[in-house]
C-alpha cells in the first residue's frame, strides 16, 4: 500500500519518506525500569509505504505477568517462550538504520532500551516518531487520540486489541494515513533523536522514602531536632554518611542534597570549608552544627506534624453533584517582569468524585451569542508578537480556541501585517479556509465550522490565570494526567519542559524531585517527562500515589541560550486523562516578551481535589535561578 494516495492532493512526500519500524510491546506493568516485555511485535516499512518484513513472539520475563486482564498473557502461556536475549539479536537487525514508530513511543523505547540494556546490547535506534504526537499535530476530528479510536477515523479494521501483531498492523494504517494528513497540510514530522543510552541509566533504583513530616521550620539554638526537620551535610565526616542519612531518616528527619532558605541545619566539621552548601548556609543564615552535637541531638528527636492525606485517601462516599464555576485565581507567583495574572474566567467545575468528564460542543444559545467564535479554532499570522498576543487573547475572550499550528482542527485564520507572506499561506488557499483581517474580531461573523473540524468533545478554553478541578473517578482507578505543553517549530535554539514537585514551603523534597531532560522520572515514577518531538513535551503524573508531603506541582518551560519566548510566541499547554485521552482543558500562553524561563501550569492541591492553573508567568533569568528559588542547586 502507496503512503501517497491518488485521491489527495498532496504535495511531494519525500519529507514523509522513511525507512520505518513499527513496534509494539505489550508488558507485565508500565515502568519500564521495573517491568518487562512479555511481546514483542515488529514490522518493517519502506519509504513507498509497503511492508518489508513482520515479525512478533511471546517473551518469558521470568516475572509475574501482571494484569492478565488486559494483554490476556497468563504464566501458562508465556511458558516455553524465548527470554528477549534470545530475540533481541533479530529484533536489533530489524531496527537497525531505521526510524522507530509506535503509539506512545517512549512508552515503546523505553522498554525496549531496558531490556535491550538487560541483554547487555544497545538499542540501534537513533530516530523515533510518535503516531500520538504526530496525530495531536494533525489534530483529527476524533474523541480521542487512542489506537481504536484513530484506527476508525482512518478506516482501518482492528480485530483484536492489545495483541502486538495486530495492534502493528493496525499502527501501520495509521502511520500511512497520518502522513498523508502531515503532507497536506504541510506539517513537519516531530522526530525525535535518540542518542545512546549507556547501560548504567537503566539499573532500577530503589525510589527514596519521603518524610511523612511537615517541615517545623529552623533549630533553634539550644533546642532539640523535631521531626520533618530538614537537613543538609556537608565536608568530610567521621562516620559515613550514609550510616548518618540511614539514622536521620529513621528518627523523621527530612534530609536534603541541597541548602535552600527553607533548611533547618547544616551539619559539618568544617564551617570554614568554602563548600557550596556552607556558603548557602550562611548567606540564608541557616543554622550549623558539628556532627558530634547532631548524633547528640539524633538521640532526642521531638515528635512532628504528619503531613495531611493525599487526595485519593479523602475521597467522598458518594457522587456529589458538579459546582457550576470556578473562582477567581489563587495565590498568582511572583514574577520578574511578567504582567500580573488576571482573575480566572468562569469555567465548570467537576466535582471530584465525578467520572473524567465528556465536555460538548456549546449549542448556539442565548446564553453564548457573547460567545461568537464558541467551538472554532482560530489561527493568528505574522504581526509582532505583542500584536499577535493581542489578537489571540480577543479569540479567547470571544469564546474561540487560539491555535498556535496549522491543523485539520483550525476553521479560521486572522491575518495581521506581514502575515500573507507566511509558508503556511499556500496551504491554507489550498484547504479553503476563511481568512479574515484583524477587524473580524471587533465584531466577527463566522459559518458554522466545517463538519472535519466538528467533534463530539471539545476542551475548556482556559485564559492565563484560569484554574480548573482535575476529577478523581469515584470508586475506580485514578488516571495518570498528562499535561502538555507545545510550539510552533524552533531550528534555533531549543526549548526544555520541567517539572519541580513541591511541599508546603514550595520547596523540593530532594533533588530527585526535579524533573527535567537529564532526570526525566522521579524516584518513584509518579512524574515523568515525555518527549513527544522537537515541538512538543508532556509531564505525566500520577496524583493519586504522590506522596503526602507534595503540595503541588509546577510545570515550566525554558530556552537554552540568549533566545527569549517573545521570539517562540505562544505555547499551548493541554490537560488530559491518559496519554491518549481527549484534552479536558486548553490554554494558549504568549504574555512572555524578554523572558527566558516560564512557569506554564501548576497542579496542586485544595483540600480532597487537585487543581490546575494555567500560569503563563515568565522571568528574565534561566532555569538556574528558578531551581534555586525552589531548592535546588544545579551547579552543585
Amino acid at each position: 500500500m502507496s503512503l501517497v494516495s491518488t485521491s489527495l492532493d498532496v504535495p511531494d512526500m519525500a519529507d514523509y519518506a522513511h525507512d520505518w519500524v513499527l513496534v509494539d510491546v505489550e508488558t507485565s506493568g508500565l515502568m519500564a525500569r521495573r517491568d518487562r516485555v512479555l511481546s514483542v511485535a515488529v514490522i518493517t516499512i519502506g519509504p513507498d509505504g509497503e511492508q518489508t518484513g513482520e515479525f512478533s513472539t511471546l517473551l518469558n520475563p521470568g516475572c509475574d505477568p501482571g494484569p492478565v486482564e488486559v494483554h490476556g498473557l497468563t504464566v501458562e502461556r508465556l511458558q516455553g517462550a524465548p527470554t528477549f536475549d534470545q530475540v533481541a539479536g533479530r529484533i536489533g537487525a530489524m531496527l537497525q538504520d531505521r526510524v522507530l514508530v509506535a503509539h506512545n513511543a517512549q512508552f515503546d523505547y523505553d522498554f525496549l532500551a531496558y531490556e535491550f540494556a538487560r541483554a547487555r546490547m544497545w538499542l540501534p535506534v537513533s530516530q523515533r516518531l510518535c503516531t500520538l504526537a504526530l496525530n495531536r499535530q494533525v489534530d483529527p476530528p476524533t474523541d480521542d487520540m487512542k489506537l481504536g479510536t484513530l484506527a476508525a477515523h482512518y478506516g482501518i479494521p482492528q480485530q483484536r486489541a492489545h495483541d502486538a501483531l495486530d495492534d502493528t498492523r493496525v499502527l501501520a494504517g495509521i502511520l500511512r494515513a497520518s502522513l498523508r494528513e502531515a503532507a497536506r497540510l504541510d506539517l513537519p514530522l516531530p522526530l525525535v533523536t535518540c542518542p545512546p543510552r549507556a547501560e548504567s541509566q537503566f539499573t532500577p533504583k530503589p525510589p527514596k522514602t519521603p518524610c511523612a513530616y511537615r517541615n517545623p521550620g529552623r533549630l533553634p539554638p539550644g533546642e532539640p531536632l523535631q521531626q520533618g526537620m530538614k537537613v543538609a551535610i556537608t565536608g568530610e565526616t567521621a562516620h559515613a554518611r550514609a550510616e548518618l542519612v540511614g539514622r536521620a531518616v529513621a528518627a523523621g528527619l527530612n534530609m536534603m542534597t541541597s541548602v535552600s532558605r527553607h533548611t533547618s541545619v547544616l551539619v559539618t566539621n568544617e564551617p570554614a570549608s568554602g563548600s557550596a552548601k556552607a556558603r548557602r548556609a550562611v548567606a540564608e543564615g541557616v543554622p550549623v552544627i558539628n556532627e558530634h552535637t547532631f548524633l547528640r541531638l539524633l538521640a532526642d528527636v521531638r515528635p512532628g506534624t504528619a503531613h495531611e492525606a493525599t487526595a485519593a485517601a479523602v475521597a467522598p462516599a458518594a457522587e456529589p453533584e458538579p459546582e457550576p464555576v470556578v473562582g477567581p485565581a489563587e495565590s498568582a507567583p511572583t514574577t520578574a517582569s511578567a504582567a500580573p495574572v488576571p482573575e480566572a474566567a468562569a469555567l465548570p467545575r467537576v466535582a471530584p468524585g465525578a467520572g473524567v468528564p465528556a465536555p460538548r460542543r456549546p449549542e448556539p444559545s442565548i446564553g453564548t451569542l457573547d460567545k461568537p467564535l464558541a467551538g472554532r479554532r482560530v489561527l493568528v499570522l505574522g504581526g509582532v508578537h505583542a500584536d499577535a498576543a493581542a489578537a489571540r487573547a480577543r479569540i479567547v475572550e470571544l469564546g474561540g480556541s487560539a491555535a498556535i499550528n496549522l491543523s485539520a482542527s483550525v476553521t479560521d485564520v486572522v491575518l495581521l501585517e506581514g502575515g500573507q507572506g507566511d509558508r503556511r499561506m499556500s496551504r491554507i488557499t489550498a484547504l479553503e479556509l476563511p481568512v479574515h483581517d484583524l477587524h473580524w474580531l471587533t465584531a466577527p461573523t463566522a459559518t458554522a465550522p466545517a463538519a472535519a473540524a466538528l467533534r463530539t468533545q471539545e476542551p475548556h478554553v482556559m485564559p492565563r490565570g484560569g484554574v480548573i478541578d482535575l476529577p478523581m473517578p469515584h470508586g475506580r482507578p485514578a488516571p495518570e494526567w498528562y499535561v502538555t505543553a507545545g510550539w510552533a517549530p524552533q531550528t534555533d535554539y531549543e526549548i526544555d519542559v520541567v517539572a519541580f514537585l513541591l511541599d508546603e514551603d514550595e520547596q523540593v523534597t530532594f533533588d530527585e524531585d526535579f524533573i527535567f531532560y537529564g532526570a526525566p522520572e522521579s524516584p518513584a515514577g509518579t512524574v515523568r517527562l515525555l518527549t513527544g518531538g522537537p515541538a512538543e513535551q508532556t509531564i505525566a503524573l500520577n496524583l493519586a500515589s504522590l506522596p503526602p508531603a507534595t503540595r503541588k506541582v509546577v510545570v515550566a518551560a525554558a530556552i537554552d541560550g540568549t533566545a527569549t519566548f517573545g521570539t517562540v510566541g505562544a505555547i499551548q499547554i493541554s490537560a488530559a486523562p491518559g496519554s491518549s485521552g481527549a484534552p479536558l482543558a486548553r490554554a494558549t500562553l504568549d504574555a512572555a516578551t524578554t523572558e527566558r524561563t516560564m512557569l506554564l501550569a501548576e497542579i496542586y492541591r485544595r483540600g480532597p481535589v487537585w487543581r490546575l492553573r494555567a500560569v503563563g508567568q515568565g522571568y528574565d533569568r534561566g532555569l538556574n535561578a528558578l531551581a534555586r528559588r525552589y531548592g535546588v542547586d544545579i551547579a552543585d
